[in-house]
């Protein structure tokens, strides 16, 4: 008897998870970034998600963290690219990050941030010089 039941109980935890990613939409961000650390580490600029599903939203963002780096850099035309969406609302909020970069006049960027569910894969080619190991959060509002 119960077998059949944890056949079923399975079955179904499977249905929902597939019905899930089913259900979920390709969003993807474009933006610029600039900052500046010294032991702290802050950078903020703006961008704009769209999604798949015609859902359109303009942003600000915003990192903030510490650690060991030093720098000054700015990020023109990146791209961010979501999963675990459903809805655009999905992608405001703070996500956790960490990163370890070096860079100078031409640096190329790349991290991969998440808040829950939800994962962002960040890219971009910037100007400047950085170097060091941080972390802190990525915070992404609509933009007013």
């Amino acid at each position: 008897m119960r077998m059949p039941t944890l056949v079923l109980l399975a079955a179904a935890l499977f249905a929902a998870s597939a019905s899930a990613r089913a259900n979920e939409v390709k969003c993807r961000m474009t933006f610029s970034l600039s900052g500046w650390s010294a032991f702290y580490k802050t950078a903020s600029g703006n961008g704009t998600i769209r999604c798949d599903n015609g859902q359109s939203m303009a942003v600000r963002i915003s990192a903030k963290g510490g650690g060991l780096t030093f720098g000054r850099s700015s990020i023109d035309n990146g791209v961010g690219e979501f999963s675990g969406v459903v809805d655009i609302g999905q992608t405001l909020g703070n996500y956790a990050s960490a990163e370890a970069h070096a860079g100078a006049v031409r640096s190329s960027k790349a991290m991969v941030v998440t808040k829950g569910e939800v994962s962002l894969a960040l890219s971009g080619v910037g100007r400047g010089w950085d170097l060091g190991v941080g972390f802190g959060r990525f915070t992404i509002e609509r933009a007013r």
